[in-house]
């Protein structure tokens, strides 16, 4: 993955070493015979108003303009035309002079003997006779360091090198980093009202660095948010049509207690007790199945086999003379919320005691598979039609046919803890008989 992090700091390390590179090339460039020529007021136009002087006047009337160059600015020049004849003084005067080098010690090889000037050399062709003429200048080293401390030339150059440098890459790290968050902000916004698409962050889930990941998480947030809304919209509006039929029915018996008789009267009282506890059920199991959506705190592990016999006792209690029998796998141990398996695994029972016949057993058994652990639950009734496998674990969806008691919940309760440990819920029809549901749950440890 291209870290974001790696490209930030290749960007700052490359305006550097460009910014430096250019620096030098800069300072080659100033360095160049033809630039210090052409800039130096010692050498600028000295080869032409010397070609003009000399052809008009001769060499004794042009050499006092060399003189006085040289006077003024330390340069000393020598001309010579194109047969090497020289058309001016011939020794230049020492610019200061120099003690002898010390005599090399034993051991010591001599330091290199370095001229105290810079020479340079420029040919010049008169425009009136077509004559060559060779200037050769020799410029002290500390008249040049003199002349360019003088000069604002280098500073300023470097300088502006500099900030266009920076500037260019300062801008376009700038660009590659607030483009993208302008889209996630644009997708934060659509997401606040309602509106998110996932194709508005299509190209930047492309991306292999931070902003990729980041965009694709935000991908995965927008969806998982999405459908929980949309799971919330149809829930209060199955719950709304579902608390429309036991409250219509209490009215109806509240309307009837009213108007009969003391008799009759408490001939409805079992009625309303009846619905108030259809509703008090129904209520409950909504409940149940909202408080799944809310942060159930940390993982505990969960023993299974204890949880088992819990359920089987309550089941025991509330269902006599009913056979539940289990197979479960020694030592296997899940982490997870006890209260909320229990809720999922105890509405799988129920279910299965309501539809299978009264002679025969409700099978619990567990099955390990790699990492994971398979929770089954099976009976012996008559299942389920194919076409309505599909929706069930949907809230308040039934399927057709079915005279049992029930809101349609159940189903969507063990899905939603099934999902809240990392697994799923798996319903078919048993090739034997009867319905199977199944709790496909990650297994965490094995003792």
């Amino acid at each position: 993955m291209r870290s974001l992090f790696w490209r930030v700091l290749a960007a700052f390390w490359l305006a550097l070493v460009l910014v430096a590179g250019l620096s030098l090339l800069l300072g080659r460039a100033l360095n160049n015979d033809a630039w210090i020529i052409a800039r130096h007021p010692g050498m600028q136009d000295l080869a032409a108003r010397w070609t003009e002087r000399y052809e008009a006047q001769g060499a004794l009337a042009a050499q006092p303009l060399l003189d006085a160059n040289r006077d003024q600015y330390r340069v000393f020049v020598q001309v010579l035309d194109e047969t090497g004849r020289h058309l001016s003084s011939r020794e230049p005067p020492h610019p200061h002079h120099r003690p002898p080098p010390p005599p090399p010690e034993f051991g010591n090889r001599p330091p290199l003997p370095r001229f105290p000037w810079r020479q340079l050399s420029q040919e010049y062709t008169s425009p009136s006779s077509g004559q060559t003429y060779l200037f050769i200048y020799r410029i002290p080293h500390e008249e040049l360091r003199a002349w360019r401390n003088d000069s604002l030339l280098w500073p300023l150059s470097a300088m502006v090198i500099a900030l266009v440098v920076l500037t260019l890459f300062s801008l376009l790290l700038t660009v590659s980093i607030t483009r993208p968050l302008n889209r996630l902000r644009r997708a934060v916004h659509d997401l606040g009202q309602t509106s998110y698409q996932q194709s508005s962050l299509a190209r930047l889930a492309n991306r292999r660095d931070e902003l990729g990941v980041l965009a694709r998480d935000f991908n995965r947030m927008g969806a998982r948010l999405q459908s929980l809304i949309g799971s919330q919209r149809q829930l209060l509006r199955d719950v709304s049509h579902e608390l429309r039929s036991p409250l219509a029915r209490l009215r109806i018996a509240l309307a009837l207690a009213e108007r009969a008789g003391a008799e009759e009267r408490a001939r409805l009282w079992p009625r309303l007790t009846l619905e108030c506890d259809r509703l008090e059920a129904l209520i409950g199991e909504i409940l149940a199945l909202a408080r799944l959506d809310a942060d159930p705190g940390a993982a505990r592990p969960i023993d299974l086999g204890e949880l088992v016999a819990h359920l089987r006792n309550d089941c025991a209690l509330s269902a006599p003379g009913r056979e539940i029998r289990s197979e479960l796998t020694p030592g296997l141990e899940l982490s997870g919320w006890p209260d909320m398996l229990e809720r999922a695994l105890d509405n799988l029972l129920r279910n299965a005691l309501r539809f299978s016949p009264a002679d025969r057993p409700v099978e619990i058994r567990t099955e390990r598979r790699g990492e994971r652990l398979l929770l089954s639950v099976r009976d012996h009734g008559p299942g389920v039609a194919e076409e309505h496998l599909a929706r069930l674990g949907e809230p308040f969806y039934r399927a057709p046919g079915q005279n049992a008691a029930g809101h349609g919940l159940g189903l969507a309760i063990a899905r939603r803890a099934a999902e809240r440990h990392n697994g799923r819920l798996l319903l078919a029809n048993h090739p034997d008989g009867g319905f199977l549901a199944t709790l496909d749950l990650p297994l965490t440890t094995s003792r």
